[in-house]
């Protein structure tokens, strides 16, 4: 194809050449009589397709009347803004300029009825001089911007709502570069520190060091995917220290689906990290304390079950005999120990204690406290040291569990420390409370066992050997119990090996008040008398060792596994005492005691239930069943001897 020549002749610009250029111009296009009504003269053919009009509408007709307002519209001024800017050009002679100005259009709706479609329009109105002049005419140029306009005001009201949802929330946000090299806007929140500029050492700013190649393994994940970013990991907060955060950010695309930049926001979640630390440590400590507790329980069954294959054999003489049954009745002695412990700390942690509060006497809860540990004390030839007030020193409180505080507390000091060691408790009065303090030299405590020492489960290390023994609920329960009696429980140690110090405060109450003074805990058993009495217990061992024990102290018993079969017998041998099991077969306890007292050959017996339940809801339910006494198993011989001897007073 030959190339393009230009004419070097003169080039004649023609009407037919303007009128084309006109016409066929991709701006709208008219031209208007310089007059009030502005007359449409001529139309280009890009305006009559972005108005859906024909020429034949327009040319000769008034552009007022060719696109009227909206009667119904108070906003639509677009008519009066158009006729202030051609009287401008009509009065000025310059060219007048309209920047998207609203100018709804009626059009035909699809039902046939005529409505008005919003649009948006920029104008220029340009004066037409001829050769003297003299104004021919407007030149009109529109623009059709109502997609812009409409875009930019979504855009807009997406910023609004950005900025309100921004305002609304605790979350920090910040904007990434594509890459995440450069930190481009961070909003602290008051929680981290604020960047405004764009920084490429934030993540030395704002990420410990130990974390920053966790982060990169996730950022380079992201960018790969270009998906989502999102991990919890640690954050330096805006006060120096290190926390906790959620971070997510979302990758902003562009229209070839490469990534702009990322948008992300980030929760603080220090407290649920450290909550949940916190359950892994009581989770650790129970898991410990279990481990503990099936130890502690297995070390007296392996002397029981000594003593026991012992007894089968034959031609015992009766010292063995004696020893061996000492073993026994001590190892018995500590297994119930420690389950008492267990059931003591799941009553006070539930609230379910009630103390007997009386006046009591410091002085005389010291002296029974000491009464108790002193055994323990002279086996490991320690040295106690006893410091009390002269004057009396009252509060109000349960004399049963104060002792075991402070018991507790001297057992624990003389456990820890080592055989010929010093220990000391001291009383005092300060301002309006008594404070009695138990100090020790034994192996002290870490500070990170100091921090927890009244936690449940709560130990030092131990070694294999376990010497100290124990579950570590002790401490717990202690705590539950000066707080119930409205005093504070503290502890200190400079270290290991430097030794203890515990101390319990009390308010004193009153000077009026009179303090009970000590009890004496000994007391002489009373005279038992031959009673008939019915042992009822499904496991038959545990029924018939009782049967054999109470014989042996010259009663008459018979003994049933059935409580059918007790009822029954019960009715012709009528027994003074019935001692039942609760956790019968087929009938508890709790029914075979209210049949008992339903017949009249049992009415007026002595019931007692012998169970292993020993919560205060089970002594409840024991006294509204009809029992007389509740004891727990294993039972105590002398508590036993004490309910007969009660027994005869009253059968």
């Amino acid at each position: 194809m030959p190339p393009h020549r230009l004419s070097k002749a003169p080039f004649m610009l023609s009407p037919a050449l303007f009128e084309a250029v006109f016409t066929r111009s991709p701006s709208g296009h008219y031209l208007l009589s310089p007059t009030p009504e502005a007359t449409i003269l001529a139309v280009n053919d890009a305006f009559l397709q972005a108005s859906g009009r024909t020429r034949e509408e327009l040319v000769g007709v008034s552009l007022f009347a060719a696109f009227p307002r909206n009667p119904d519209d108070p906003a639509d001024t677009g008519e009066t803004v158009l006729r202030r800017s051609i009287a401008r050009v009509i009065a000025t002679g310059r060219p007048d300029r309209l920047v998207a100005q609203r100018y709804p259009i009626a059009v035909v709706l699809p039902n046939g009825a005529t409505g008005f479609e919003e649009r948006f329009w920029s104008a220029v109105n340009t004066p037409i001089f001829g050769a003297d002049g003299t104004l021919l005419c407007i030149s009109h140029t529109t623009s059709d911007v109502t997609d812009q306009v409409r875009s930019t005001a979504a855009m807009a009201e997406s910023e609004s709502r950005y900025r309100a949802l921004a305002n609304a929330t605790a979350d920090v946000l910040y904007r990434m570069s594509p890459d995440w090299s450069q930190l481009r806007q961070l909003d602290g929140r008051g929680y981290l520190k604020d960047t405004a500029d764009a920084s490429r050492y934030w993540i030395d700013d704002y990420i410990p060091v130990e974390d920053q190649a966790l982060i990169h393994r996730a950022i380079a994940a992201a960018i790969h995917a270009k998906s989502t970013f999102q991990l919890e990991h640690r954050v330096r907060r805006l006060d120096g220290s290190v926390g906790w955060t959620y971070s997510r950010a979302v990758p902003m695309l562009d229209a070839r689906g490469e990534i702009e930049e990322w948008i992300g926001a980030a929760s603080d979640i220090t407290e649920r990290k450290l909550a949940e630390e916190k359950l892994r440590e009581s989770d650790r400590r129970k898991d410990e304390f279990l481990a503990m507790l099936a130890h502690e329980l297995r070390n007296p069954l392996a002397p029981i079950g000594a003593a026991a294959a012992l007894l089968q054999r034959a031609r015992l003489d009766e010292g063995l005999v004696r020893k061996t049954s000492e073993i026994i009745g001590r190892q018995v002695a500590h297994m119930t120990e420690l389950i008492d412990d267990l059931l003591d700390v799941s009553r006070v942690t539930r609230g379910q204690v009630e103390l007997d509060e009386a006046a009591l006497d410091m002085r005389a809860i010291v002296a029974d406290a000491v009464e108790q540990v002193m055994p323990l004390v002279r086996a490991r030839h320690q040295q106690l040291d006893v410091d009390v007030p002269a004057q009396s020193t009252p509060v109000m409180g349960d004399a049963k569990r104060l002792v075991q505080v402070l018991a507790n507390l001297l057992n624990n000091a003389a456990k820890y420390t080592q055989e010929g060691g010093r220990l000391a408790l001291a009383a005092r009065v300060r301002d309006n409370e008594v404070a009695v303090d138990v100090v020790d030299n034994g192996i002290g405590m870490a500070p990170e066992l100091v921090a927890r020492a009244f936690d449940l489960f709560a130990q030092a290390e131990r070694t294999s050997d376990r010497a100290s023994g124990g579950l570590g609920l002790g401490l717990a329960l202690v705590r539950s119990l000066v707080e119930l009696h409205g005093g504070t429980v503290a502890c200190e140690s400079a270290g290991p090996g430097q030794g203890s110090r515990f101390t319990v405060t009390l308010p004193l109450i009153a000077a009026g008040a009179e303090p009970a003074g000590r009890r004496d805990g000994a007391h002489a058993a009373a005279q038992e008398s031959s009673m008939s009495i019915m042992v009822v217990d499904d496991n038959v061992d545990a029924a018939e060792t009782l049967g054999l024990l109470l014989e042996a102290s010259g009663h008459r018993v018979s003994v049933e596994h059935d409580p059918l079969r007790a009822l029954e017998r019960s009715r012709t041998e009528a027994p003074q005492v019935c001692l039942l099991d609760i956790g019968l077969p087929g009938m508890d306890g709790y029914e075979l005691a209210r049949r008992l007292r339903a017949q009249p050959s049992t009415a007026h017996a002595f019931l007692v239930a012998i169970t292993g339940y020993g919560q205060d809801s089970d002594r409840r339910l024991a006294a509204e069943a009809g029992f007389d006494r509740h004891l727990v198993k294993p039972i105590d011989l002398d508590t036993l001897r004490d309910a007969l001897a009660g027994a005869s007073r009253t059968t």
